[in-house]
């Protein structure tokens, strides 16, 4: 498919402008004008370093009473167990500071070194610190509760809100990305599987791509805020950045609704961004592993989201809104953007070689695993799609023209057969 085109930009003057407001369609010369949108905030919402390391020994004696109020790193903390869905076992919370900690992987043992922590912050803990402050504070935690302590990738969320814009009704039809799955989730009024994404309670929440890659979501923010009682803290952020209308401080209208358009990035996306992406100067890879470190380069990260997943008017053209969005959108951190000094690329491992045999001869081994402990297809495929390694194992399989589904179709035959053929349990 050719790479979508953006719609001549007008000022107001009817005067061509790279930053006008006024977007005339080449083909029938249709105007629109999108002078009343009101860009509010463009930030980062979420941050989770993970790291690697050596769980100190002391330190799970603090979950010994789940849900008891403990001191750790000279802070009080709620101390409890979470599901095995989020690959952890126990955690530390403290709201107020804004600060989660998830503790021991599931699948490493707690005498070896292993992933054993990921660091999720919260946006008004984005908001107070600098990210070299925050990247200290992150890692002074993990030197509390590691030994043997090493980075292990960061991931973030990109949240842009905006009034003056709805949703159109046909966005899913008129979204386009290469997103290979889509998640179903209780609530969900409508799923379009061809286009990867799902639309939420009455149209307030789209989602684009998967949790495991590039995910975009777009609802609204107001709503959403009202439900988790932070209406006031986003309010007091819309008015104090306006960054994007300088000199209006009206920028921020409480009787209009705010919608969020958010990207958000999987450390493994992340990490194929820091092996991939090239200072344009040197040629060197900027090769990070921090958020600290990525933080010059999350305007290219922006710009990338936007352009993979694609808002058109029609075949060939981007809806005006969507080149607003990439374009005059700028993420407010107190860093200086390298987006004009790097070459962004993602490098993709792939399973081509003896990679690619290596998951072949896994998936069997696995199958006959699952048939010895009497564990079922689905159940099996859902754990496969938790590892570590599974993106090179979709990668692999999508590479012989299988999606995920069929990938599942594939193990239950063959661990159907392997229970006809040898037994459950043999």
């Amino acid at each position: 498919m050719k790479k979508p085109r953006d719609f001549v930009r007008l000022d107001m003057l009817a005067r061509e402008d790279a930053n006008g407001r006024l977007f005339v369609d080449p083909g029938n010369a249709r105007i629109v004008d999108l002078s009343k949108v009101r860009l509010l905030y463009c930030g980062v919402d979420t941050v989770r370093q993970l790291y690697r390391g050596l769980l100190r020994p002391e330190l799970l004696s603090l979950f010994d009473k789940p849900g008891t109020i403990v001191d750790f790193a000279g802070e009080r903390w709620h101390a409890g167990r979470v599901s095995k869905d989020s690959g952890y076992q126990y955690k530390l919370q403290n709201a107020d500071l804004g600060f989660v900690l998830l503790i021991k992987n599931y699948n490493a043992k707690v005498e070896n070194i292993g992933p054993h922590l990921k660091i999720e912050v919260s946006p008004h803990a984005i908001d107070s610190l600098s990210p070299e402050r925050l990247q200290a504070r992150m890692d002074f935690y993990a030197e509390q509760i590691l030994t043997h302590t090493e980075r292990n990738q960061c991931a973030v969320h990109l949240a842009l809100d905006l009034q003056g814009w709805t949703p159109p009704s046909d966005l899913v039809a008129r979204m386009h990305c290469r997103a290979r799955s889509a998640r179903d989730i209780s609530g969900i009024k409508e799923i379009t599987w061809e286009t990867k994404s799902s639309v939420y309670s009455r149209g307030e929440t789209y989602r684009f791509g998967s949790a495991g890659g590039v995910q975009l979501a777009i609802y609204n923010k107001t709503e959403q805020a009202k439900a988790t009682d932070k209406l006031d803290y986003w309010e007091g952020v819309w008015r104090r950045r306006d960054s994007f209308d300088e000199g209006d401080p009206d920028n921020y209208n409480r009787e209009q609704t705010v919608w969020r358009v958010e990207l958000r990035y999987h450390h493994s996306v992340i990490q194929q961004f820091a092996s991939g992406s090239v200072d344009l100067h040197t040629g060197d890879a900027i090769d990070t592993n921090s958020y600290a470190a990525f933080t010059p380069h999350l305007d290219g990260l922006w710009r990338y989201g936007m352009q993979q997943f694609k808002l058109l008017s029609r075949p060939g053209y981007y809806e005006p809104i969507w080149t607003l969005l990439r374009e005059d959108a700028r993420v407010d951190l107190p860093v200086d953007s390298l987006l004009d000094d790097t070459d962004y690329r993602r490098n993709y491992k792939t399973s081509r070689g003896f990679s690619g045999k290596n998951v072949e001869l896994f998936l069997g081994n696995f199958v006959s695993l699952l048939a010895r402990e009497r564990v079922g297809a689905r159940k099996g495929f859902y754990r496969l799609k938790d590892w570590e390694c599974w993106p090179v194992i979709r990668d692999h399989y999508a590479a012989k023209g299988m999606d995920e589904d069929g990938l599942y179709k594939h193990l239950k035959n063959i661990l159907e057969e392997r229970h006809v053929r040898w037994g459950r349990a043999v």
